[in-house]
Formats: C-alpha cells, structure tokens, sequence
C-alpha cells in the first residue's frame, strides 16, 4: 500500500492545521527556506484543501459567461482565467481560476467557499440549461509550484515547455508516470505552475517534485507571501463589504461582455469612476489585528483585512479611500504607524508576466 501524502508530509517535517475542515500543512520547519525558494528557486505548497468544482454539458461555457465577470465565450479547450463571482450587488464571493478542458471546466475556488459556491451556481442552473455541476475536491490532489525556478525543475522531469500561451493555459500530460494537468499561474504574483492530480497519486507527485528538488512550502509561508503580494482572500478582503474593483481585480472583469450577475453595478462604477476605495499594501513595524480602523490625522480612512510578519517588518492589507492618497500615504493603523505601498498583485504584474 502507497504512503499517503499527509504521512510523507508529516515524515519530511509538516506540522498540520485545519483550514475549512482539513488537516493543511502549516509549516515544514523551513519557512525560511521556503520563503527564499519561493522567490529565488522552486517552491512546492500543497492546495489540496482548495476546492475543485467541475462544469460539464453544451452551455457550461455560456452558464459561467453569465454567472461570473470574466468572458468565457471566447475561451477554447487548454485555455484558462481567472473570474470573480459577485452578488447582484456587486459584493464579491470569491476569486476564482479556471480552465477549460475538452469537454468541462474546472474552478479552482477558495478554501472557504467550496460550499457555498456550489450552492450558488446550483441556484441559477434552470430546467432548460444543459449544464451539470459536481465537486470533485475529494477526488483531487492540487500543488501550486512557485518560483523562478518552475520552468527549469519541469524541464527536468522531461515536461515539453512553454504550456500554452499565457496566464491559465494548460495541458493534460504524463509525469513520471502520472496522469496530471499542468496550468500555467502559481496562483501569487510569482512565476509558477497549479497541477491537478488524482488524489491516488498525489503523494507520488510530490515525491517526484521535491526528489527534482522542490522545497516544500507551508500554508504559513503561503499565507505571508500573498499578503506581501496582495493577492486577496475570501473572508478577509473578499467580503460583502468590497466589490472586485475595490480589491483591483480589473484584470478578471470583462467591461465588453453582456449582461451577468452583478454587471449593472460593476459598469455603473467604471463609467463613473465610483471606485471609493482601494485595496493597498501598508509596511508596518509592529503586528496589528485585522479590522483595525486606518486614520489620517484622527480622521477614519479605512480598514485593515490582512497582516503579517515579513523579514523587514510587518506587512498589511488595507481598503482604504481613494480620496485619501496611494503610495507614500502616511497613516495610523490602530496606534501604530504605517505608511501605504504598492503590491504586485494588485499592479496588474501577475496576469501580465505569466
């Protein structure tokens, strides 16, 4: 019998925590390490706990053009983008990446709305659509590769590159003797690859990856480098309380596309540059609580959503007003100081370099 993935995680160093009711490598004690393979080699972070949804049937790729900002009419098989779902209001559910295969596509959703998504799509499915949904997390095995060393480690394991052009390409392809689709995107504003694999064969996967000499990677590690990139997260800056503008996802929106839930409101914003606050980065020498009120000279600018420790200090998320200032803005968060910069997710660097 096959060593399960979590015993060989749990053999090379992992420490778990549960994350939407499953047991996620935290930490592998290398978060040092992990972080410097990430930026400088190839970093391996297991999203298995991610959720994998499966859109299949004739008008799959119409069902999703309508439910979501994205415009899928006009994506083919091996093809792939991120999409945002919103309210009819426009308050956003979550940031979603998909791929289109032959005869389905694929989203990769967050860890937390899985449920909730599903409930959502399985909602507007009507009696004359020819659309079946189905969940297929349970089934999967998911790992994101991250690193300017990506490219090199496949090319090693005898992977033919480039896989498609652009962000969220993908091909469905043999590795070691293993059945995987290799996407395009690490999934942070990093160079990267998402591979889906059968859960039956996603300890021999990672065996393969880490024995090429990826470096395993925590939730932790992944958690700081997304935050430090501004990639956001549902529960956090992917709430009720923000549209996809504010959280400068413009990249996922398409403005020339139809009618879909929440477009009214998304338009009307865009035409009348209604963007009243922005998503930004804030540096900041001391750790402070998310949902800490932001000020400027005692007046209330905005709110924290994320933060963390970083090797220079401590790095936050903020939604704060766009009438307030950008980069450079001196602000309070809580009693600590912090001044507000630019992030690479949120510079339209990820979509454009992948």
């Amino acid at each position: 019998m096959s060593q399960t993935l979590q015993e060989m995680q749990r053999s090379a160093g992992a420490t778990f925590e549960p994350v939407a009711q499953v047991q996620v490598p935290t930490s592998f004690g290398n978060d040092a390490a992990a972080i410097q393979a990430a930026r400088q080699g190839v970093a391996l972070v297991d999203l298995s706990h991610w959720g994998l949804l499966k859109i299949s049937d004739d008008d799959r790729l119409r069902f999703l053009h309508n439910q979501s900002t994205n415009d899928f009419q006009k994506l083919k098989p091996g093809q792939g983008c991120d999409t945002v779902f919103v309210t009819s209001t426009a308050r956003t559910i979550d940031l979603v990446t998909t791929y289109v295969t032959e005869d389905a596509v694929l989203l990769l959703v967050s860890p937390n709305r899985r449920q909730q998504l599903l409930e959502w799509l399985d909602r507007y499915i009507f009696p004359m659509d020819r659309v079946e949904l189905g969940d297929i997390s349970n089934e999967t095995a998911i790992f994101s590769l991250v690193g300017p060393e990506s490219d090199t480690l496949l090319t090693k394991l005898g992977v033919q590159l480039p896989i498609g052009e652009g962000y969220g390409s993908h091909q469905h392809l043999n590795l070691n003797d293993i059945d995987v689709r290799i996407a395009r995107g690490s999934g942070l504003a990093l160079p990267g690859y998402t591979l889906i694999v059968p859960a039956s064969d996603g300890a021999k996967l990672w065996q393969t990856l880490t024995t090429a000499n990826a470096t395993p990677m925590g939730d932790r590690v992944w958690q700081q480098l997304r935050i430090e990139q501004g990639r956001p997260l549902p529960d956090y800056e992917l709430t009720e309380d923000y549209n996809p503008l504010e959280a400068g996802l413009w990249n996922t929106i398409s403005f020339d596309k139809g009618c879909y839930i929440g477009q009214e409101t998304i338009a009307r914003l865009n035409t009348y540059k209604g963007v009243k606050q922005q998503l930004w980065g804030v540096r900041l020498p001391a750790p402070v609580e998310p949902g800490t009120v932001v000020t400027v000279d005692g007046e209330k600018v905005g709110k924290l959503t994320s933060c963390t420790q970083t090797e220079q200090g401590y790095l936050g998320l903020a939604y704060i007003r766009t009438k307030a200032g950008g980069v450079g803005l001196k602000v309070q968060v809580g009693e600590v100081d912090g001044e507000v910069l630019d992030v690479p997710f949120l510079t339209h660097e990820y979509h454009g370099s992948q």
